[in-house]
């Protein structure tokens, strides 16, 4: 395990959310070798005193006694200017006396010219890894380049690309779920499964993000990345093995059997959206902020798409993705909805009222699995046997010990494991179908439909959710 860790982007939003507080349960539960450090990286100018300070007044009261003095004396800082490829060498060289994980938690403009100053500097030579944040680039033309960059400077072994949607345990646990169970993979294909649904709602806005979300929009803030990494884990073929590039191996060649869409699939499966004023769990919020608008066209923050898989495990089946911000509830769940039996033997339901099968996996914020049967309320006052929908609830319970997303993947780069880390290959194999969606966009000059913040995005989007969560407490009884 690599016990150096070069921290760009130590003052931003994602380090102190995320990042140092994950450092700070690794070291307090002694998961961190004994002589690690932190080289903190930013732009404001400190010594390492006042940047301990500034730490100490951020997470002084998440701590425990001594914990954060314990790591605290192991964090330095370093003011750098990352546009300055030569500054690098000359204020972080001195650390290529071991090998370390340099962690560009920054704006992917800045991934090469930092990837080029440590390089220059000695800190990317093996075995050092580089981590990265998404997105990688803002399309494939972008994200070609930067991968082509950064393969000058080291080896795609040691490049860690992070989704943290993949270090979550319930998004693993749709690998136990799917290829531990004989039940679940022998009818997991079209001649059983009639369609999939994903949907990542968020109660959160774009605040402070603005300038950001008006460059990227939700297609390539959530669906490249975080949504399309869950279709994948979804829909790919077993392993051989479960090491990382059997299952990269896999999850690519999903994403490059993704149907490409046209101008003429946009009426049918896509609808975009943007948030206006409304109420979000009880708060009056406002709407996205049209002064961000990206000039060249209409920036969403609610897509609902249905992509097309073509291969053989999944000819015709749907997989319709549904992702927005200021939506009524937060929640992240898969809902495989089965095919109804082949010949209907009941007198009650009709074959037509008959409700089939339908397996919901919800990941957050509560992990639980539901599956949906038939079962017979026959009775020796019935004069025929009636069938009434009923739920296996299967709830995960949540142990102590369970780890946020950051925690593992920080532990996973220090070894060196990049099974949860996303290759090259599957960046630009995303990005190539989300080049397509914006292109039919383009051409067909898809509206942005308005939709008020705390209800579950535009009316147009309806068809596109999930029936369970419609019928939900959560989704009311549309």
């Amino acid at each position: 395990m690599h016990d150096t860790l070069i921290l760009f982007g130590a003052t931003g939003d994602l380090a102190q959310r995320y990042l140092f507080p994950s450092l700070l349960h690794l070291w307090r539960d002694r998961l961190l070798p004994p002589d690690f450090r932190v080289v903190a990286v930013g732009r404001q100018p400190m010594d390492d005193d006042g940047f301990r300070t500034w730490l100490r007044e951020r997470h002084g009261e998440a701590a425990e006694d001594g914990d954060l003095d314990g790591l605290l004396a192991r964090v330095q800082y370093r003011t750098v200017d990352l546009d300055d490829e030569a500054a690098i060498p000359n204020a972080l060289g001195v650390y290529a006396d071991r090998p370390c994980v340099s962690y560009l938690a920054t704006p992917p403009d800045l991934f090469v010219p930092a990837a080029r100053g440590l390089s220059a500097a000695g800190l990317l030579a093996d075995p050092s890894r580089l981590v990265l944040e998404k997105p990688i680039g803002r399309d494939l033309a972008s994200a070609r380049a930067i991968n082509a960059a950064l393969r000058e400077c080291l080896d795609e072994s040691r490049i860690f690309r992070i989704d943290h949607y993949l270090g979550k345990a319930p998004v693993q646990n749709l690998l136990a779920l799917r290829l531990g169970n004989t039940l679940m993979e022998a009818v997991w294909q079209h001649r059983w499964i009639k369609s999939v649904d994903i949907l990542v709602a968020e109660t959160a806005g774009v605040d402070g993000r603005e300038g950001y979300y008006a460059g990227y929009g939700a297609l390539r803030d959530m669906v490249q990345n975080h949504m399309l990494q869950l279709l994948a884990l979804i829909a790919m073929e077993p392993p051989a093995a479960l090491d990382a590039d059997s299952i990269r191996d896999e999850k690519r060649k999903v994403l490059c059997a993704l149907r490409p869409m046209e101008p003429g699939d946009v009426a049918t499966d896509a609808v975009r959206g943007r948030y206006r004023a409304g109420v979000v769990e009880g708060d009056a919020v406002i709407g996205f902020d049209d002064r961000h608008a990206d000039p060249r066209g209409p920036v969403e923050t609610f897509v609902a798409l249905q992509a097309w898989i073509d291969n053989w495990r999944w000819a015709g089946v749907p997989f319709r993705l549904v992702t927005g911000k200021r939506l009524a509830a937060r929640t992240t769940e898969v809902v495989v909805s089965f095919k109804p039996v082949s010949h209907w033997l009941f007198e009650r339901p009709r074959r037509e009222r008959a409700r089939a099968n339908r397996l919901r996996m919800q990941l957050q914020p509560e992990e639980t699995i539901e599956l949906g049967l038939m079962g017979s309320l026959a009775a020796s006052e019935w004069g025929a046997m009636e069938l009434r929908p009923m739920t296996l609830d299967l709830p995960v319970s949540r142990s102590d010990q369970r780890r946020i997303a950051y925690e593992r993947l920080l532990v996973d780069a220090l070894r060196g494991n990049q099974t949860l880390f996303v290759r090259d290959d599957e960046v630009e194999a995303a990005w190539r179908w989300i080049d397509s969606v914006e292109r039919a966009w383009s051409q067909a000059q898809a509206p942005v439909h308005d939709y008020p913040a705390g209800s579950w995005g535009p009316a147009e989007a309806a068809a596109f959710m999930p029936r369970t969560l419609l019928k939900s407490p959560r989704g009311g009884d549309a």
